[in-house]
């Protein structure tokens, strides 16, 4: 074989092995290809494939005779911001699993959320000129049409406004709102309240399931956590007056399910409203009104009695049929 067809059969050759990595697929194992190819390369030659192989699969270049460029395989700074995406978007991940119930994904993973949104932007807009950023982009963001970051992206993104995450954060989004942790500090103090009442009275529970001691008291703090949930639902109904059905943060509104399940459901306790007294006054009043309208009407109104007035003609014919009845 002359020198001509031997170098136009080198880059086949040498990627044999990478086709071929064992027997476990029923291919040749590296020997065998070696023993393939030995009759068609002169020694010299063979080693120098073998040579190439190997830092192609050790990661390395091969010098002068390179691949192709339009492989896929990004450049080194475009493959360090993939990874640097890959390792956030674990870290994310494995926080919002870990979050999930009961949920905190918005008070625990918000910094994972705005550190994914960094590395997105550092990807649209990769450092450097301007045609290694289009080429980095287009690699990473469009060159498939699974397109795996742009996915995960838009799941995370999707995921936090799903959460409502921005009704718990401040306006620049760097930490939880004065309101929420104030709310947040309140749930714990609620929740550590009927922890330490349960716990003293335990043998109470498991005999008569008697809630008496949660629901005195805890009231207090129920109320209090209750009241300021509702204040707060009033100023996010009045801050988003266009949007209709905007909730607040789920973990907000979790902590608050939660709390009213085991005030109302598990203890079986009830709150009475402070304004009570009055509506059950109003109500009476009003129920009662139509009895005192009517007795009312009855005594002060004046009985008038018919008289029964005789006509004079009607006397006098009654007086001259008298007078015939004496006369026969």
């Amino acid at each position: 074989m002359d020198a001509g067809a031997t170098a136009a059969l080198l880059p086949g050759l040498l990627l044999l092995p990478l086709l071929c990595p064992g027997p476990a697929r029923g291919a040749l194992p590296w020997g065998g290809a070696r023993g393939l190819v030995h009759g068609l390369l002169p020694e010299r030659q063979l080693w120098e494939a073998e040579d190439w192989s190997l830092a192609l699969l050790q990661g390395g270049g091969l010098g002068p005779r390179s691949l192709p460029t339009d492989l896929p395989d990004p450049d080194p700074e475009c493959r360090e911001l993939l990874l640097d995406f890959a390792r956030s978007s674990a870290e994310l991940t494995r926080c919002l699993v870990r979050s999930a119930r009961p949920v905190r994904l918005c008070q625990t993973c918000y910094p994972l959320f705005q550190q994914v949104a960094r590395k997105m932007d550092n990807i649209s807009r990769a450092v450097g000129n301007t045609s290694e950023s289009d080429g980095c982009a287009r690699s990473l963001l469009m060159a498939d049409r699974v397109q795996i970051v742009v996915t995960l992206s838009e799941f995370f993104n999707s995921t936090r406004k799903k959460a409502n995450c921005a009704n718990c954060l401040t306006n620049k989004g760097e930490e939880l709102s004065n309101t929420t942790v104030y709310f947040l500090n309140l749930f714990n103090h609620t929740l550590s309240c009927f922890e330490h009442n349960l716990q003293g009275s335990l043998h109470s529970l498991q005999q008569s399931r008697n809630y008496s001691e949660v629901c005195k008291n805890c009231h207090e703090a129920y109320k209090t956590l209750n009241s300021l949930y509702n204040e707060m639902q009033k100023m996010n109904a009045l801050a988003n007056k266009a949007e209709s059905g905007v909730h607040l943060c789920i973990d907000v509104e979790d902590a608050m399910n939660i709390t009213r399940k085991l005030w109302s459901r598990t203890f079986n306790c009830s709150v009475l409203c402070g304004d009570t007294a009055p509506v059950v006054a109003v109500s009476v009043f009003i129920l009662f009104l139509p009895v005192v309208f009517y007795l009312s009407s009855f005594l002060h109104s004046e009985q008038k009695k018919r008289k029964l007035i005789l006509p004079k003609r009607l006397k006098s014919s009654t007086s001259f049929a008298n007078v015939q009845e004496n006369s026969n």
